[in-house]
């Protein structure tokens, strides 16, 4: 065995980026001096952290089983992890540092929608290529950006339509108020009016409030058939206790809690009770894909308390990266939207088959309505298979023709060619 390889085993042991499984000789020693790097700019402390640090155990997860495959290429695959402390600051901060100096080829980035707008500048003046694997009102329309994470027209379309057909037309939306949620409500409010329903009340509650007497006031004077709650963070988790404690009693819809914030698991029951939430992964789904995630993440992570769907969806991610780079032979974006333009970038996920849309570069989806008992079990009434991201794409967002790097609503869509 000649020096250089020895020096190359000794740095990719001291590095954590050993190939496993591989061939000794020159080829290894040159793989595990040259990684691919992934930045990794997730909440692991502050009022996000709770729903987000599952996605740094997904990636570490994904891309711990890659490298002892072999890595993508022969080139292993080495995290750069920065706790962003649900800060938009920091993700400003940490994402001119992944890309200028820790020179990473990927970024999976962000929880709340604040976050991704406060660093996607930054993506787009580096020319640089972002995952965001995370839930979210939609309309991102940017060829630096892959979205995993569901969007509005694959569970609001869903889930509205079923609330009103089971319990009445008359809507009261909550929701935090940012752009996650004032997009959303905007949303539901199409919806709604689509489908012959009204809205009976609308309000937007500040990140951080977490006292809600009013709020309830104004709903049981209202009136309401059910409660669409988009409510985020720990603070704002703090309605259903409370809602519970003064019978609101309501059936709830939401497209955010519970697959993110496992609040069914966090409260004393029956506060989540009559909870409806369009997913596309929680981890009491009971099929076998999801059944081997599972137990493969709580073997490496006993401690950690739910498997949401923003881990499920980041874990995948690594793997579709994996696989873009290796159709494309390179880790550059510009190679990789060529591959994406294909339209046949799929894979079976824990979730059921996702594939990437080349149009929006966001994803199709297995939406699961899950519903919360008086005693906070999870059943499924119904499952909605391969619902597209089809919004963007159709309202006129083409990435393989040209990139806006625009985010779009559906009062403001694309404008038309």
């Amino acid at each position: 065995m000649t020096k250089s390889v020895l020096r190359g085993l000794r740095a990719a042991a001291l590095t954590g980026t050993l190939v496993l499984g591989s061939s000794l000789g020159s080829h290894l020693a040159l793989a595990a001096e040259n990684p691919i790097k992934l930045g990794v700019l997730e909440d692991q402390s502050g009022d996000f952290a709770a729903a987000t640090i599952g996605k740094v155990h997904a990636i570490q997860l994904a891309a711990e089983e890659i490298n002892k495959a072999g890595g993508i290429m022969g080139r292993p695959l080495e995290l750069v992890t920065y706790d962003t402390q649900s800060d938009n600051t920091r993700y400003q901060e940490f994402m001119r540092r992944v890309l200028q100096r820790d020179k990473v080829d990927v970024v999976f980035a962000g929880f709340s929608s604040a976050s991704r707008e406060a660093y996607r500048p930054i993506v787009d003046q580096f020319n640089g290529f972002a995952f965001y694997n995370n839930q979210y009102e939609g309309g991102v329309c940017d060829g630096h950006m892959i979205v995993t994470g569901a969007v509005p027209e694959q569970q609001f379309s869903t889930l509205i339509p079923y609330m009103m057909e089971k319990y009445g037309k008359n809507v009261y939306t909550l929701a935090a108020d940012y752009n996650f949620g004032q997009i959303s409500a905007e949303w539901v409010r199409k919806i709604v009016k689509e489908n012959g329903g009204k809205m009976a009340g609308e309000e937007f509650i500040p990140l951080g409030v977490s006292q809600f007497s009013q709020s309830i006031q104004n709903i049981q004077k209202a009136k309401p058939d059910f409660v669409v709650t988009l409510l985020v963070g720990t603070a704002q988790a703090s309605y259903y206790e409370q809602a519970a404690s003064a019978n609101v009693n309501l059936p709830m819809a939401s497209s955010v809690n519970v697959g993110q914030g496992y609040e069914h698991k966090r409260f004393k029951p029956p506060s989540l009770k009559d909870m409806f939430v369009t997913t596309n992964y929680i981890e009491e789904i009971d099929s076998p894909k999801s059944k081997e995630f599972y137990a493969k993440f709580k073997a490496k992570f006993p401690s950690e308390p739910y498997v949401n769907q923003e881990a499920e969806n980041s874990y995948l991610a690594v793997y579709l990266y994996k696989q873009m780079v290796e159709r494309a032979k390179s880790t550059k974006r510009e190679e990789i939207r060529k591959v994406i333009a294909l339209g046949d970038v799929c894979m079976d996920a824990p979730e059921g088959k996702v594939c990437i849309d080349p149009k929006s570069q966001h994803m199709s989806h297995t939406i699961y309505l899950a519903k919360v008992g008086a005693d906070h079990s999870i059943s499924f009434p119904k499952v909605w298979e391969d619902i597209k991201p089809y919004w963007l794409g159709e309202a006129g967002c083409d990435l393989t023709k040209k990139d806006p790097m625009a985010q779009y609503t559906p009062s403001n869509p694309p404008p038309k060619p």
